[in-house]
């Protein structure tokens, strides 16, 4: 509030915000509002005119209450997109994992509603809201309570997706495991399946000529006997 004297002897007293300003004047007229001002003067105020808001100002909060709504609607249409194979945990969805052949091994993890209403936003209204620093404040205190919500569900995710790339881990290294088993079972090493080829056409060989060589041989002997 701030006060001016004009040269006959009327103060003016101004108080002053983003909202309005109000000018209050000294009259006669109003004695049972008068107030001392040292010794014995007085000085009498009369009704104050009406407010008149702040052109430049209420400009500003005007811009600042569309900004606000923009941002209200992004994180609506943000949360209604957030979808992946039909199911979207931030819309009301649940999705249930299974992790093995014979579903015992399961995670369940429910959705959220997390559009503007969910998390407690509105829209606000031009010559309403942000009028004063007691409709701001009640907006970032809203903003606040979103933010740690978010947070939260956040956490909740997060724990969420670590069990499942763990588990993603563990079934990638197992199906490893088993191709590779599978692999030594059924797939043939080339060299060395040509080695035992040969061993194994080279024994056939030796043993023929021994047999030629037992049956030259015993014609030999029977020659003899005859």
């Amino acid at each position: 509030m701030t006060a001016s004297f004009a040269a006959n002897g009327s103060i003016t007293l101004t108080s002053s915000n983003d909202n309005a300003s109000q000018t209050l004047t000294t009259g006669a007229a109003a004695v049972a509002n008068n107030i001392a001002i040292g010794g014995t003067d007085t000085v009498a105020l009369v009704a104050g005119g009406v407010p008149t808001a702040d052109p430049v100002s209420q400009a500003i909060r005007a811009n600042l209450i569309s900004q606000y709504n923009n941002v209200i609607q992004q994180i609506t249409t943000t949360s209604q997109d957030a979808s992946s194979a039909g199911i979207n945990l931030l819309n009301g969805d649940d999705l249930k994992l299974t992790f093995n052949e014979t579903g015992k091994s399961t995670l369940n993890i429910r959705g959220v509603t997390f559009n503007a209403a969910g998390l407690g936003l509105t829209a606000l209204t031009v010559g309403t809201d942000f009028l004063d620093n007691v409709s701001a404040n009640k907006a970032l205190a809203l903003l606040g309570t979103a933010s740690s919500t978010l947070r939260t569900e956040a956490s909740t995710l997060g724990s969420n997706l670590s069990i499942v790339q763990i588990r993603q881990d563990f079934s990638k290294n197992l199906i490893n495991v088993l191709q590779t088993g599978s692999s030594n079972l059924t797939l043939a090493d080339t060299n060395e399946e040509a080695a035992n080829s040969q061993a194994l056409s080279t024994r056939q060989s030796i043993a023929v000529s021994a047999l030629a060589l037992a049956n030259q041989s015993q014609q030999s002997v029977l020659q003899l006997l005859r």
